[in-house]
């Protein structure tokens, strides 16, 4: 390899694609996308909301605000991606037929995918699944609230709540006001599947939880390294920013077990000359580790950074500490156990460190394929050292960037909702509340699971999301939940949960108007903290019995706990909510200003431009990472009889091009070639190893279950590994845990691919 190359490997060496593959992500088929959506019946509604002034309900990378709907933080027009169009597309959609649930039981509901799920419509009427009963019912607000009420007088320990970032950061507010003020901290989260390690890592390392990069700052960078992400499905706009540093000359070092080819190329219609029908090039350098590896990579860059003279010496000395035992755990780790454990040659990775160490100013983007390990939080460990050798933290241009999913998922820890609370939070609650809150440690997503499993959870209220279909062992999920009393889900539109995700006595769920519906305004944040402020709006749904969270929430509070610590009633007025945001939440000073000025803004504290960092000491702490020691089970490990015939691969769980968290929009993945969801995406080396054909059917089998009639597709995936699609494949195997944060190991999942003799 070629070292000196500008353009070392924009294409990994495990490249092959099969036919079905396009030879670029975006494109044209976007525009095809815009249009026919444009043309439908419900093209008029669709093009309202999308003017509408709210921000987008898909990725936290998502548009809209006081700004417009297709308008950045930085005023930057056309910034409207497809995905935000799916999800719109499918929240305006009729509501369900009042007697659909009348003519369809549980067991028959529990048939439906996520796709079909979904698309039966709005939920437009209060419900319940009562204990022995084989329906649904329509419920009246009066019983829903006595049920609610008397369920969250249990024991607070017994009590517990689980979110996704679709709802509002004053939804949030109020849903773990409402939680520490009955003594409960039990905030279960969505984040707490993804990116925890993220927020574990940047705490302990810089005494901050979230990106320290704006979108000012990225525009700045002359090199983004991008690790386990795949923006091209999941944050389609941030694309925009690497085509616009590819186009100064920049470098993208891309960090993918699967070469995913909207990372190698990309058409946007952002830039409808230079990029929409060409495409534009995005990977420099691409870099196909073994899943789980990622440790070891870093610690191979930060080796060869040391040895070609890259480090910076003068800013460790300056700004870090502990960097002396890093630097020295880098250059001792031999190469063989480094090019080993990761499967990237010396070549690679040097030619990585030295894009790297010759860049003025790197931004260091990641998402679940770093956290979902494991050893997550040392993957981020690992990361960071890394940027902090290189000088390539505290200045503009330059940073740490952990690519959130959801679009309010970061505000909803912003806000409180989370096991491990900041110290300034917990004094302003306790100052709010009147008096210290409790010591009992909480549940996060993995051990409320658990605990419910273990008969310790007695009431669960949900505000979004679909905890049954977001966990791993979807048998164990749906048991444990089973074990729960009361479970109150608010949403609004239907999910596997509620068909599969069971109380023990009553199951309830409301329907809530969304985003861009609700008649208050209200604010979300980005993944780069900025927070947008969101335009009253009304539902297209007439005659249904529809209710804005805020109110749901306010309402039961009031009901539950009085007047105390505040006027719940009062706070159905969110501009009121926003006053107790400003007051109790570092950074979110201008919320008590924001209903007269409409000025939405980055929260303050967050965005390091100069090497001072909000730890003890004003200095990064740096920590050695440990090389993880990766090895899959044997084939008799699995109970197969020495005749079967297969492989034992490192599955890594992944969404396709067109679904959004448990959300499934299309059955296809047009981008991987993957014709449906019960497919398998393998390394036609490994393949033809254990004597298997391309769309032959094997059975995946885990260490929990297993999935038959699953399709072989060859792809770009590296050797050793494969790909199957979430939630579907969650039924297989019950996972490993990364201690530290709680998050599950979706991406190095243990497989034995067989067929059948």
């Amino acid at each position: 390899m070629d070292t000196n190359s500008q353009n070392i490997q924009p294409v990994p060496p495990f490249s092959e694609k099969n036919d079905e593959t396009p030879d670029m992500g975006g494109g044209l088929p976007i525009i095809e996308y815009w249009a026919k959506q444009t043309l439908s019946p419900e093209g008029p509604k669709l093009w309202q909301t999308l003017l509408h002034k709210s921000a987008c309900l898909s990725c936290s990378w998502g548009t809209g605000g006081q700004k417009g709907g297709f308008t950045n933080e930085d005023g930057e027009k056309l910034q409207r991606c497809m995905k935000s169009v799916e999800a719109i597309s499918a929240e305006i959609k009729p509501a369900i037929s009042t007697n659909y649930f009348q003519q369809h039981n549980i067991a028959e509901l529990q048939q439906l995918t996520s796709r079909e799920a979904d698309r039966l419509g709005r939920l437009s009427f209060p419900m319940i699944l009562r204990a022995g009963s084989s329906h649904y019912d329509r419920i009246s607000w009066q019983e829903v609230y006595e049920i609610a009420e008397a369920a969250f007088r249990k024991t607070p320990e017994r009590v517990a709540s689980y979110s996704s970032g679709r709802s509002s950061n004053e939804a949030a507010f109020l849903l773990q006001l409402m939680m520490r003020a009955i003594g409960s901290n039990n905030l279960a989260d969505c984040s707490d599947l993804c990116h925890a390690p993220s927020t574990t890592g940047l705490n302990e390392m810089f005494a901050t939880r979230t990106s320290v990069v704006s979108l000012e700052n990225l525009k700045q960078a002359d090199c983004v390294v991008l690790a386990g992400a795949n923006s091209a499905y999941n944050h389609p706009r941030f694309m925009n920013e690497l085509i616009k540093i590819c186009d100064k000359g920049g470098k993208i070092i891309v960090i993918n077990p699967v070469m995913e080819i909207g990372l190698v190329k990309f058409g946007s219609p952002a830039f409808p000359v230079k990029s929409l029908i060409p495409g534009s090039k995005i990977a420099s350098l691409y870099l196909q580790p073994i899943p789980g590896s990622d440790t070891a990579l870093f610690v191979g860059i930060q080796k060869s950074v040391i040895e070609q003279g890259l480090l910076d010496e003068t800013y460790l000395q300056a700004h870090t500490e502990g960097w002396e035992a890093a630097v020295q755990h880098a250059r001792e780790t031999d190469w063989e156990t480094i090019t080993t454990t990761c499967g990237v040659s010396q070549a690679e990775i040097e030619a990585a460190a030295k894009i790297i160490g010759n860049s003025k100013r790197v931004v260091f983007g990641w998402a679940m394929g770093i956290t979902q390990q494991k050893n997550g939080v040392d993957n981020v460990f690992s990361i960071a050292n890394t940027a902090l050798m290189t000088g390539n933290l505290g200045k503009i241009g330059a940073g740490l960037m952990p690519v959130r999913g959801h679009s309010n998922v970061q505000g909803f820890g912003s806000m409180g909702v989370t096991v491990n609370l900041k110290k300034e939070i917990q004094h302003t609650l306790e100052q709010l509340l009147g008096c210290p809150l409790s010591g009992v440690k909480g549940y996060e997503t993995r051990s409320l699971i658990e605990a419910a499993d273990a008969g310790k959870v007695d009431t669960l209220i949900c505000l979004g999301g679909n905890l049954y279909g977001a966990n791993p062992d979807s048998n164990q999920a749906k048991r444990a939940l089973g074990k729960i009393e009361t479970i109150i889900y608010l949403a609004t539109k239907p999910n596997l949960g509620h068909f599969s995700g069971l109380a023990h006595h009553n199951t309830i769920v409301l329907p809530v108007l969304n985003r861009f519906e609700n008649p208050y305004k209200t604010t979300v944040e980005s993944g780069n903290n900025f927070v947008r402020f969101n335009d009253e709006g009304e539902t297209h749904l007439k005659d249904a019995d529809l209710i804005p969270e805020v109110h749901f929430l306010t309402e039961l509070a009031a009901r539950i706990h009085g007047t105390y610590p505040v006027d719940w009633r009062q706070l159905q007025d969110t501009k009121y909510v926003r006053q107790l945001i400003a007051k109790t939440i570092p950074g979110f000073e201008k919320m008590a200003t924001i209903d007269e000025t409409n000025e939405e803004f980055t929260i303050s504290g967050r965005i390091f431009t100069e090497p001072k960092f909000p730890t003890d000491s004003g200095k990064a702490k740096m920590f050695v990472t440990p090389l993880p020691v990766l090895k899959l089970p044997e084939i008799k490990d699995f109970g197969a009889s020495e005749s079967v015939r297969g492989l034992v691969v490192a599955l890594m769980t992944g969404r396709s091009y067109s679904q959004h968290n448990t959300v499934v929009y299309k059955i296809d993945d047009k981008y991987r070639g993957m014709p449906h969801r019960n497919c398998i995406l393998m390394n036609r080396a490994d393949a033809e190893s254990a004597g298997m054909k391309e769309h032959q059917r094997v059975t995946v089998q885990g260490n929990v279950g297993k999935m038959e009639n699953v399709e072989v597709i060859y792809g770009a995936v590296r050797e050793g590994a494969a790909l199957m699609f979430y939630p579907e494949v969650n039924v297989i195997f019950h996972p490993e845990i990364e201690k530290r944060s709680g998050t599950p190991a979706y991406k190095r999942v243990p497989a034995f691919v067989y067929a059948e003799a």
